[in-house]
């Protein structure tokens, strides 16, 4: 079972390092995806959204980090702490009535799996 864990985890990781790389590469194009309308125009609005992207990569790499050098149930705690993150832009999508099918689809699913790694990872399954 903790193998089926860190490899959801390592998905995970992979999967937003993707998403941030898109963010700081295509802003516009990755945003689309997000379940929001697009920011309106400005010069600066590629910039805003590239700061996601950042934020994006460096939250895949805390996990690999993790999953390299720290005990699993660590890999499990950042994976719980980090659930928070797809669970708030759900929660931010369905606020401003965005998408339905993005906030579950994607950012609820996601905000699931990660916690369904975490789990057995912290409880020490073997």
């Amino acid at each position: 079972m903790r193998w089926l864990a860190l490899g959801m985890a390592l998905l995970v990781a992979l999967a937003i390092i993707a998403i941030g790389t898109q963010y700081v590469s295509s802003p516009r194009t990755a945003t689309r995806s997000f379940g929001l309308p697009l920011p309106e125009e400005g010069a600066n609005i590629a910039w805003w959204l590239r700061l996601k992207g950042v934020r994006d990569i460096v939250s895949g790499l805390i996990i690999l980090a993790f999953m390299a050098w720290g005990a699993p149930r660590g890999v499990g705690i950042i994976l719980l702490v980090e659930a928070i993150i797809p669970v708030g832009d759900m929660l931010l999508i369905l606020a401003a009535k965005g998408s339905t099918k993005s906030a579950f689809g994607i950012h609820g699913l996601t905000a699931v799996l990660m916690v369904l790694a975490a789990i057995p990872m912290m409880i020490g399954a073997p």
